[in-house]
C-alpha cells in the first residue's frame, strides 16, 4: 500500500516559487526510491494532478564522503529544455525550476507505460534496436547542442562535472591503483579539455525510460558543455557491465554494445569520428575500473571474483590504450569466455 507523505519544506517552498503551488494549498506525495544525488517525489499538485519533483543534495547518499554542489540542478533543467528542443519526447517536459531551493518540476511519466530500461535489462530484454534509439537520440542531442556553440555560456559546470563525475570515477580510482595513475589524470585532463557540445554525464540504464515513443532520458545531474565521448562511453560501460548482473544475456548486452556503438558513430558530424572514438575507446577503460573501485561501485558486482574480471580487463587496457571500441569489447568477451 502506497504511504502518503508530505514533501519537505523546501520542496513545497521551491513549488510555489515556481508558481505550481498556491500559497495556502497543501500537497502531500510518495518519496521514490532510486536516487542517490537528489530527493524524489512524486506529488499530487491541486491544478495539474500527479508531476515529479527533485530536490538536490548537498552529500550524496553513497558510502563514500562524496559531496557535490545544489546548483546543479539548474543546470539539470537548461539541459532538459535543449534535449527536447532537438529531440522532442527526449526529456520529461520541463515545468519549471527554482534556484535558491534547488528544486525542479517535471512532468510525471507513469511507470507502468515508461519502463525503467535497467530493470529490462536486469531481466535480460536486451534489446539492440532499442539500443541503437538510444543512441540516435543521444547524437542528435550531441549534433544539435554542437552546431550552437553559444550554449557553452548557459553551463557553467565544470567545478559540478569535476565534483560529480571527474574526480569519484577518475581521480579516485587512480588513488586505488597508484600504478595507474598517471593515465587516468590524463583521461580526466583530456575530458576536462574537450568541449565540443551539450554532455548529459549519467547516460545510464537506470536512467533512460524505455515509452511507447521511444527512449526518455532522465537525471542530467552532470549536465556539462564538454566532450560528447563521455556520454557514449559512459553508456557503453554499463552494457559491458551487465554480463556479469544477468550472464544469461550476455550475447544480447554484447549485441546492444555493438548496436548502440555503431548508430553513435555514425550520426557524429561536428568532428572527425575517428577522433571521437578513440576518446571513448580510452575512456571507457576507466569508467570499467571506477565502476569496482571509484566512489560509485555498481551496487550488483559484490562477488570479489566479478571485480577482478573487471580489473584483468581494465587494466591493461589503461596501460595500454586503444583507439576502438571494438578492441574494449573484444577484450571483455575474451575475458567472459574463460
Amino acid at each position: 500500500m502506497t504511504v502518503i507523505h508530505s514533501p519537505s519544506a523546501d520542496i513545497l517552498l521551491g513549488l510555489r516559487a515556481m508558481g505550481l503551488l498556491p500559497d495556502s494549498a497543501a500537497v502531500a506525495g510518495e518519496p521514490l526510491a532510486g536516487g542517490v544525488s537528489s530527493d524524489i517525489w512524486r506529488v499530487e499538485l491541486p491544478s495539474r494532478g500527479a508531476v515529479c519533483i527533485k530536490r538536490a543534495l548537498p552529500k550524496l547518499k553513497v558510502a563514500a564522503d562524496w559531496e557535490a554542489p545544489v546548483a546543479r540542478n539548474l543546470y539539470e533543467a537548461r539541459w532538459m529544455r535543449q534535449a527536447n528542443a532537438a529531440v522532442p519526447g527526449s526529456a520529461p517536459a520541463l515545468l519549471g525550476q527554482d534556484e535558491a531551493t534547488g528544486t525542479l518540476a517535471m512532468e510525471w511519466l507513469p511507470p507502468e507505460r515508461h519502463a525503467l530500461w535497467k530493470t529490462r535489462l536486469r531481466d535480460g530484454h536486451a534489446d539492440p534496436a532499442f539500443a541503437t534509439e538510444v543512441a540516435r537520440r543521444l547524437v542528435r542531442i550531441h549534433a544539435a547542442t554542437a552546431a550552437d556553440p553559444a550554449l557553452a555560456a548557459c553551463f557553467p559546470t565544470d567545478t559540478i562535472f569535476h565534483a560529480i563525475r571527474l574526480e569519484p570515477y577518475l581521480l579516485a580510482t587512480a588513488r586505488a591503483h597508484p600504478d595507474l595513475a598517471s593515465p587516468l589524470q590524463e583521461l580526466a585532463d583530456t575530458t576536462a579539455a574537450t568541449r565540443r557540445a551539450l554532455v548529459h554525464g549519467d547516460v545510464s540504464p537506470k536512467n533512460i525510460l524505455a515509452g511507447a515513443a521511444g527512449p526518455v532520458f532522465l537525471d542530467a545531474e552532470c549536465a556539462w558543455w564538454g566532450d560528447p565521448a563521455f556520454d557514449l562511453a559512459f553508456c557503453l560501460n554499463h552494457l559491458l557491465l551487465k554480463c556479469l548482473w544477468t550472464p544469461a544475456a550476455r550475447a544480447a548486452f554484447l549485441a546492444c554494445f555493438d548496436a548502440l556503438a555503431a548508430a553513435y558513430l555514425a550520426g557524429v558530424d561536428w568532428e572527425p569520428v575517428a577522433g571521437l572514438e578513440q576518446r571513448a575507446a580510452r575512456l571507457l577503460p576507466g569508467l570499467f575500473l571506477a565502476r569496482v573501485d571509484g566512489k560509485s561501485p555498481v551496487e550488483y558486482l559484490t562477488e570479489e571474483a566479478d571485480k577482478d574480471r573487471v580489473r584483468r580487463v581494465a587494466r591493461p587496457l589503461l596501460a595500454v590504450p586503444v583507439d576502438r571500441l571494438a578492441a574494449v569489447r573484444a577484450a571483455w568477451a575474451e575475458e567472459l569466455e574463460q
